[in-house]
């Protein structure tokens, strides 16, 4: 067996996080070639904008080939892991180095593709589907958490031990693919939403190349992955809508969770914790004093979709493993 590659994995994470700015920063300069480009003009909501008007063979074999490599290469890695390497580790394993490497290569490949070919998956699948991959992605770590640090500032655990259990096992399985589904249906344009989704999308792949070491656990930076989404959404929103548009919404929605989840995990004490919901709760006063507490339902509306979510899926979970223990 391959020893562990000596490399700490706290480490590993925060040059990671340093590429993927600057990969962000590259993806920004190839996106000044592709000027010429023409688009059709935008059609609302489920229109995806950043696609071509005339799709060829070609251009759509380029995105999906492209797509299916890298799911299968991650899910190969991921498989590989869990059956033959099976312990966390300070350090790399050899299989996370090649995780990066695997990753990086097919973000130089995508790169070149939107040069050459220029379409995402976008062409033959449905916006939604990609937004929802995250939406999946972060409900999904909400179960799986939940008998850490509650669903319900720090308390609510309703879910059953091997439910958890199961969402915890194969939780990278489904990571993978809501992260390269979502990288792959984008070209490498360099708006600022595509640039500060990129950054967002590569952090998430250095997330999954880290399997089985500490920085994969490390609770502050899975926490920053989960907070990164109300920074995502607010910023697309604000760009795409104006001031005026739905951005408080996707800002406290998201904020939203964190107060009553996402903050009860990393062991800050109970008055650092009032501290913040004091920042929270001023901040959506100062804004609906302006916008109108006749909106202010906007705040509940992401936490109530999420919550709902993670019932389902952990119901879903619940049939299939009760299932598959009848079946055995």
């Amino acid at each position: 067996m391959l020893n562990d590659v000596r490399l700490d994995s706290t480490r590993a994470l925060l040059w990671g996080v340093l590429a993927s700015a600057v990969l962000t920063g590259l993806v920004w300069l190839a996106g000044t070639r592709l000027g010429d480009v023409v688009l059709l003009p935008d059609q609302g909501a489920s229109w995806y904008y950043w696609k071509l008007p005339e799709p060829t063979a070609w251009t759509r074999a380029s995105a999906w080939v492209g797509y299916a490599g890298h799911q299968l290469a991650a899910w190969g890695l991921i498989y590989y892991a869990q059956t033959r390497v099976k312990r966390y580790t300070s350090g790399l394993h050899p299989v996370n180095v090649v995780a990066l490497a695997v990753n990086f290569g097919f973000i130089l490949l995508h790169a070149v593709q939107t040069q050459v070919f220029y379409d995402g998956t976008a062409q033959d699948v449905s916006i939604f589907s990609s937004q929802g991959s995250v939406v999946l992605l972060l409900v999904v770590v909400l179960l799986m958490e939940s008998r850490r640090r509650g669903l319900f500032v720090g308390h609510g655990r309703p879910f059953p031990a091997d439910v958890v259990g199961f969402a915890r096992k194969y939780h990278g399985y489904l990571f993978s693919w809501a992260a390269i589904y979502t990288f792959w249906y984008h070209p490498m344009e360099n708006t600022s939403g595509h640039l500060i989704g990129f950054f967002y999308m590569f952090l998430l792949l250095l997330q999954g190349s880290l399997f089985l070491t500490r920085a994969h656990t490390n609770r502050w930076w899975t926490l920053s992955l989960e907070l990164l989404v109300a920074v995502h959404g607010t910023l697309v929103a604000v760009m795409n809508s104006g001031p005026n548009g739905i951005w408080p919404m996707f800002l406290f929605g998201f904020l939203g969770v964190f107060m009553l989840t996402q903050l009860h995990g990393v062991g800050l004490s109970t008055t650092a914790r009032w501290y913040v919901a004091a920042v929270f709760a001023v901040g959506v006063l100062v804004v609906y004093s302006w916008r109108g507490f006749d909106r202010i339902d906007e705040v509940v509306r992401i936490p109530a979709i999420e919550y709902l979510l993670t019932a389902v899926v952990a119901l879903l979970v619940w049939v299939g493993v009760r299932v598959a223990a009848v079946r055995r």
